[in-house]
């Protein structure tokens, strides 16, 4: 197996440890390291929690504060805060979200005129199709 060294793990006191972990791989971490229904529900809510506030662990535990936590939860959410603090993914903000819609822009002059002048000739062109449709029903009903 072909692998560069900087991809393989080390290994401290009988752990296996990857260099530059994220807040997901802690999450992981603490998923294997305390497999209960109680600590896997306070995961669970800790990362949809995670998932609205953009990934900011700070964020997402003060969310987390106002809800019931799962007997025992409270224990492996501050471990999971003590972690990564102590890998340094606890507040992370990766700013604006780039999907969000940007702000409407201002409408000048040029554009308010090009507007109006679509909007009289869609007018321009509607009342035609009703002339012609009663041009046309005249002529039918007066031929007979």
């Amino acid at each position: 197996m072909y692998c560069q060294p900087s991809y393989l793990p080390s290994v401290l006191a009988g752990k296996v440890r990857f260099p530059n972990v994220s807040l997901y791989g802690i999450i992981a971490d603490l998923r294997r390291e305390h497999p209960t229904p109680a600590a896997m529900q306070t995961l669970d809510m800790a990362v949809a929690e995670l998932g609205r506030t953009r990934d900011n662990l700070k964020q997402a535990v003060a969310n987390l504060e106002g809800k019931t936590l799962p007997p025992g939860g409270k224990a492996v959410l501050d471990e999971l805060v003590q972690r990564a603090r102590e890998q340094g993914v606890y507040d992370l903000d990766y700013g604006p979200d780039p999907y969000d819609k940007p702000p409407p822009e201002p409408l000048d002059e040029g554009t308010a005129g090009i507007g109006a002048l679509l909007a009289l000739s869609s007018l321009a062109g509607v009342a035609l199709a009703v002339v012609a449709v009663i041009v046309g029903l005249r002529a039918i009903f007066s031929s007979g």
